[in-house]
């Protein structure tokens, strides 16, 4: 992981947190983020995404936020942004 990724990774790790989603057991409360999740995705979803979409077929997920029932609810793709806001 390079420095820059790194940083961008713990400031989004301390705003999920922030917004009250978990990395770790808590307060009688399961982690509800997957780190680097491993995913295949089929043609027939890449299909769907149109032309313009990056074709591959295997890949991480940075960030993967769960529902309650532990079912993939947000997919969060970490970059990094050289514009200041």
């Amino acid at each position: 992981m390079k420095k820059n990724e790194a940083k961008a990774r713990i400031k989004i790790n301390k705003l999920l947190e922030a917004a009250g989603w978990r990395f770790f057991w808590e307060n009688g409360k399961p982690a509800n983020i997957c780190l680097e999740a491993g995913t295949t995705i089929k043609q027939a979803d890449l299909d769907a995404l149109g032309q313009d979409f990056e074709y591959s077929k295997k890949g991480f997920i940075d960030f993967l936020l769960l529902d309650a029932k532990k079912f993939p609810l947000i997919v969060l793709e970490a970059r990094l942004c050289r514009h200041s806001f």
